[in-house]
């Protein structure tokens, strides 16, 4: 044989050994793919069976309030910029800015004493023109009485009746200038008008002051206002509670969860629409005791429309969302879970909702491990906050077992 057929058959014998080997390797890695996967089918098989741990509550049939929210901003009772109604120079100021202050309290004092010159004049000539009168007044008594008519002519007697009414007169117009004069004495003490709290003084004391400039800002925060906006298709349903009765307004943190004041009630609904947001004012009233509200302060407002008799609540997170509807996962007698449709009809608070249709009182709904579950899964119900029960001696080993015959790959041969 020459050494050309010796090179071929070599590499003939070559080729078949090692398609021989391929062959055999690839066979045994196919079988033990095959276990494997029996195993892992048979392991999820197994947890199907398990049933899921998940937290769930009942369905309540109680009283709902149906509250509206919104944002407000608290504005003042009343706020009064105090003016002098006369010009002089400010001898002092006689407050603390921010101090409360009471109607009829001295806030600062004007230069009395032209003011006072001039009511002493005023007087003075009142007394002057009083005492002409009374002169008048005896001087046509005696001439007019019968022992001295005869001696008087009547014109005279005219005379001194003319004199009488016109002394009259000018102790009326003296009585007058004094009034006046009174009156711009006593503008030069500039009093608080209102119960408030003092601003920041506009004006130091040495300073001459003309009637109209101003002198501080009081502001009356007892009560206090809150206005705040609501939508216009909510303005059937507030005023038909309106007329039903006052309602209940409070005003909530920023976090809009703990209630500042509860005290408040609806006061006025503005009488027109905004064009421009679609929405309507309300003013809510605040006794405001603790001067917790301060004007041009943010608040969010709650206020309390109505009372739903008997409706179903569930917590929120019981509430699930898909493209078309919302549902919850119910829980059957036999620890079972369905999908069921369900209506919400308004949210209660942060934390629960109302529940129109789909549900029942007593109805068993999953609040936590929804995302586990589907048609018919098969659960172990929890109440909020329960830990799930730790596992049995026999659970143990049998999962111990499981997972030595999974760590092999595969049954033995």
């Amino acid at each position: 044989m020459s050494r050309f057929w010796k090179i071929v058959l070599l590499v003939i014998a070559v080729l078949l050994v090692a398609g021989i080997g391929y062959r055999v390797m690839g066979g045994g890695k196919q079988k033990a793919g095959a276990a494997q996967s029996g195993m892992s089918q048979g392991g999820r098989g197994q947890q199907d069976k398990d049933p899921v741990p998940v937290t769930a509550v009942s369905a309540e049939k109680k009283d709902v309030p149906v509250y509206l929210t919104a944002q407000g901003t608290v504005t003042a009772f009343n706020t009064v910029t105090v003016s002098p109604q006369v010009g002089g120079q400010l001898l002092s100021v006689n407050f603390r800015e921010g101090q409360a202050v009471k109607k009829g309290d001295l806030l600062a004092q004007i230069d009395p004493r032209t003011f006072q010159a001039q009511y002493d004049q005023a007087i003075a000539s009142k007394r002057q023109n009083e005492a002409l009168l009374a002169t008048a007044q005896s001087n046509y008594a005696r001439s007019n009485s019968p022992e001295y008519r005869q001696f008087v002519a009547q014109t005279d007697l005219t005379t001194l009746r003319n004199q009488v009414a016109q002394y009259q007169a000018a102790v009326a117009a003296s009585q007058a200038s004094a009034a006046q004069a009174k009156v711009q004495l006593d503008y030069t003490r500039i009093t608080s008008p209102i119960n408030g709290i003092a601003g920041i003084r506009a004006v130091d004391p040495g300073n001459v002051v003309s009637a109209g400039s101003q002198i501080v800002t009081v502001t009356q925060l007892q009560p206090a206002y809150v206005l705040f906006n609501l939508p216009e298709q909510q303005l059937d349903a507030v005023r038909s509670a309106q007329a039903a009765g006052p309602l209940q307004t409070a005003t909530l943190d920023r976090e809009g969860g703990s209630v500042v004041n509860a005290d408040g009630v609806l006061q006025v609904v503005d009488n027109q629409i905004s064009s421009s947001s679609g929405t309507f004012r309300l003013r809510a009233q605040f006794p405001n005791a603790n001067d917790a509200l301060w004007p041009g302060q943010f608040v969010n407002v709650q206020m309390k429309l109505n009372v739903l008799p008997g409706a179903i609540v569930v917590p929120a997170e019981a509430v699930q969302r898909s493209s078309t509807s919302d549902f919850v996962y119910l829980i059957k007698p036999d620890n079972t879970v369905t999908l069921r449709n369900v209506v919400q009809g308004g949210q209660v608070d942060d934390s629960h909702v109302v529940i129109s249709s789909g549900l029942q009182a007593g109805d068993k709904v999953v609040t936590e491990g929804q995302f586990r579950l589907k048609e018919g899964s098969k659960v172990n119900a929890l109440a909020p906050g329960q830990a799930p029960p730790a596992p049995t001696e026999e659970q143990l080993k049998a999962a111990s077992q499981k997972g030595n015959r999974g760590g092999r790959g595969g049954p033995p041969r």
